[in-house]
């Protein structure tokens, strides 16, 4: 376990790295320049153009600028916005505790419904099986803007049950200003993973050893939690990492719809001024979550089932 894990942590830390160089190099390849935010509309003189350069470091080689700016990050310095002159760990502080207040609701719903829809349909087969799969092919077809219109139009509009626009104050305001974007951010994601757990489950239903526990005179809920889950959670898990982890990048759109202020309205406002500090730190922010909670979501598996890290090991 522990070299599964030691090599989990090379991967991240090499993900990690180079996705910092692509991030990096991609927003200074942009048409504009970082200087340019500096001056608006207004055209500099030449020397002014290269003081300022000089004075943000522009005129040194790319790959020094590079290391510069990663070892800045590395000491938690993540520079300083182009436009506010805002520090950006103070100007994300609060649209990133939105974006993991809504990844984190979003994911409970997924959790409990993926789950709970796929062994539903799995342990009840007929009816309830055919209308389970009827309502998870609904929701895998069904993605995040449309489903931030339609429930903005019924639940907000129409029924008046909750905020459609904004974050009201106080835990509650929160957790009803959250409720919308997060069953929005919530329903493809939970359609497949109720998809994943119902294969599992059924496969395990069918297999020898759930055969004989029954045979035996377990009892359900026994059964269900020591023997179907349990050999059925690598896959369930594996995708439903995946799925909490692409969260990050499709909150980007709920939170526009929505009007959040999360930190997928910063980085289209910063991407649109040309912040380029401001956008660097959001888009390595969000690459480290996901590779993170793909990290978590292999070591959860590797407990569970230790054929996988001796799989890695040999």
């Amino acid at each position: 376990m522990l070299r599964f894990t030691l090599k989990r942590l090379a991967g991240l830390l090499v993900t990690l790295f180079t996705a910092s160089f692509v991030i990096y190099a991609s927003v200074y390849l942009s048409p504009g320049s970082p200087e340019s935010v500096l001056f608006g509309s207004r055209t500099p003189t030449p020397q002014t153009r290269a003081a300022v350069r000089h004075y943000l470091g522009l005129d040194q080689p790319f790959l020094i600028r590079y290391v510069r700016w990663l070892g800045h990050v590395l000491h938690g310095d993540l520079g300083t916005s182009l436009v506010s002159q805002q520090s950006v760990t103070s100007r994300l502080a609060h649209p990133l505790a939105v974006t993991a207040a809504l990844v984190g609701y979003s994911s409970l719903l997924i959790i409990v419904l993926g789950i709970g829809l796929g062994l539903l349909s799995a342990l009840r087969p007929g009816p309830v099986d055919a209308m389970v799969n009827v309502v998870v092919s609904t929701a895998t077809a069904i993605p995040a803007f449309v489903a931030s219109a339609v429930t903005i139009s019924v639940f907000s509009v129409s029924l008046g049950w909750f905020p459609s626009y904004g974050l009201a104050d106080g835990p509650g305001g929160w957790l009803r200003s959250l409720t919308l974007p997060a069953v929005s951010l919530a329903i493809i994601a939970s359609g497949l993973l109720a998809r994943v757990t119902r294969a599992g489950a059924r496969e395990q239903l069918a297999s020898e050893h759930v055969q004989t526990a029954i045979a035996r005179g377990l009892s359900g809920p026994r059964l269900i939690r020591s023997h179907v889950l349990r050999n059925s959670a690598g896959p369930v898990i594996s995708i439903a990492g995946l799925q909490i982890a692409g969260l990050f990048a499709g909150a980007v759109v709920v939170e526009q719809a929505f009007g959040l202020g999360g930190v997928g309205q910063v980085l289209i406002t910063s991407v649109e001024q040309k912040d380029f500090p401001v956008v660097q730190a959001t888009c390595l922010l969000l690459v480290t979550a996901f590779v993170l909670l793909n990290l978590v979501a292999d070591l959860l598996v590797a407990r569970l089932d230790p054929r996988a890290h001796r799989a890695v090991a040999t």
